[in-house]
C-alpha cells in the first residue's frame, strides 16, 4: 500500500496542475469550461477558514477590542442552558484567540476571578500553550490544578472532563487514570461529542492504543449514539487516523469504507453549509478523497459549502484553505471527466488491486 500521506500529496500535485491548466482532465478536442456538476458548490470566493457562528462571531469581534462581556454571557448561556456541544467549541475557539490576544481574558479573569467560564477558558488556554510548548510535559503537569478549578467551578460541566482527558493524553497517563476521567466525562454528559473525541485520540495507534482499539471504540459509540449526534461520524475519524498513520493492512478497507456511509448519514441529516458539522464534512471529504470516491467527495463539498475548517487540512499543508479550494477543484474535474465525456468510473466504496492501493 502507498502511504496515504503520499497518494494525497500526489492528489495535491495534480491539482495545482490543474489548476494552471484547466483542461488537463478533459481530452484534447474537448473545449470550453468543466461543466458545474454540483449544484451550490460556489466558486470559491466565499469559503472561509474557521468561520465563527453567529452566536460566536460578535465574541470574537469584542474580544478583538479587548472587551470580555459578550464571550461571558456567551459562555454564561451554554452552562445555564446544558449546552455542552455549544460550550466546549466555543471554549475551544475563544481560547484558541486568547493564545495571540490575552487582555481581554486577563481582564475578565482580573473582574471575576471565580467565574467559572473564565476558569475554563483559561484552563482551555493553558492546555493550548502548553501543547505549543518544547518542554510540553513539565507545561502540562503545571495545568492540573487549573483544570481542577474548571471543573469546581460548574460540576456539572463534562467540558473540564474533555479537557482533562486532552491533558492526560500529554502527560501519558496509563489507562487507568484515562478510564477514570472517561467515567467523570461521561457521567455528566454520555453522549458529549468532544469527549469522545479526546477519548478516540488517547485510543488511537499514534498514542496509547491502536488502530483496532480506536476503531472498535468508534465503531460502539456510534452504534450507541443518539440520532443525528456526531458521534455516528466517529468512525470516520478513526478512518483518518488510520490513513494518515500508515497503519498498513491491520484495517481492511470495507471496515473504512462502512465508515465514510455512515458519515455520509450523519453529514446528509443536516442541511448544506450547516457550520455545525462543518468539521465533520471536511474531515469525511479527507476520508473520501482517499478512497477515491469522488461523486460521494463532491457531494461533500457542497454540503460544506463556505465553511471550510483547518483541521483536517492543516495536517497536510501550511495553507488550509489554499489546500481545500485545490482539492475541491479537483476533484470537480475528477467527476466531470468520468460524467461529461464516458469515462469508464469505479464504483465508490471501492479501491484498487484486492482492496489496497497500488
Amino acid at each position: 500500500m502507498v502511504h496515504t500521506m503520499t497518494f494525497v500529496s500526489a492528489l495535491f500535485r495534480t491539482a495545482r496542475r490543474a489548476r494552471h491548466f484547466p483542461r488537463i482532465a478533459a481530452p484534447v478536442a474537448q473545449e470550453g469550461p468543466l461543466p458545474a456538476l454540483a449544484p451550490g458548490l460556489s466558486d470559491g470566493r466565499d469559503v472561509l477558514l474557521d468561520a465563527p457562528d453567529a452566536r460566536l462571531a460578535p465574541a470574537l469581534v469584542a474580544a478583538a477590542l479587548g472587551e470580555y462581556e459578550a464571550a461571558a454571557h456567551l459562555l454564561a448561556a451554554t452552562r445555564e442552558l446544558a449546552e455542552w456541544e455549544n460550550r466546549d467549541r466555543y471554549t475551544v475557539r475563544l481560547a484558541a484567540f486568547a493564545v495571540s490576544r490575552p487582555e481581554w481574558l486577563a481582564r475578565w479573569l482580573a473582574d471575576a476571578p471565580r467565574d467559572p467560564d473564565a476558569l475554563l477558558v483559561k484552563a482551555e488556554l493553558a492546555i493550548v500553550r502548553a501543547w505549543g510548548s518544547p518542554a510540553r510535559a513539565e507545561r502540562l503537569r503545571e495545568v492540573a490544578p487549573l483544570i481542577h478549578s474548571a471543573a469546581e467551578g460548574e460540576p456539572a460541566d463534562p467540558v473540564p472532563w474533555r479537557i482533562a482527558l486532552d491533558h492526560a493524553r500529554g502527560t501519558h497517563a496509563p489507562h487507568t487514570v484515562f478510564e477514570e476521567l472517561w467515567g467523570e466525562a461521561i457521567h455528566r454528559s454520555s453522549h458529549h461529542y468532544g469527549c469522545h473525541v479526546a477519548a478516540l485520540q488517547y485510543l488511537s495507534a499514534q498514542w496509547y492504543g491502536s488502530h483496532r482499539e480506536c476503531f472498535d471504540f468508534a465503531e460502539r459509540a456510534a452504534e450507541d449514539s443518539l440520532p443525528g449526534s456526531l458521534i455516528r461520524a466517529l468512525p470516520a475519524r478513526a478512518a483518518f487516523a488510520y490513513l494518515v498513520g500508515g497503519g498498513g493492512h491491520s484495517i481492511p478497507y470495507e471496515r473504512i469504507d462502512a465508515a465514510a456511509d455512515l458519515g455520509i448519514e450523519v453529514s446528509a441529516a443536516y442541511e448544506p453549509g450547516d457550520p455545525w458539522p462543518a468539521e465533520v464534512r471536511n474531515l469525511l471529504a479527507y476520508v473520501l478523497v482517499v478512497r477515491r470516491r469522488w461523486p460521494e467527495t463532491l457531494e461533500e463539498f457542497r454540503r460544506i459549502g463556505p465553511y471550510a475548517t483547518s483541521f483536517p487540512w492543516l495536517h497536510l499543508a501550511a495553507d488550509p484553505l489554499g489546500q481545500f479550494l485545490e482539492l475541491r477543484e479537483f476533484v470537480r474535474s475528477q467527476v466531470a471527466g468520468s460524467t461529461s465525456w464516458g469515462r469508464e468510473r469505479q464504483k465508490p466504496g471501492r479501491a484498487r488491486s484486492g482492496g489496497h492501493y497500488a
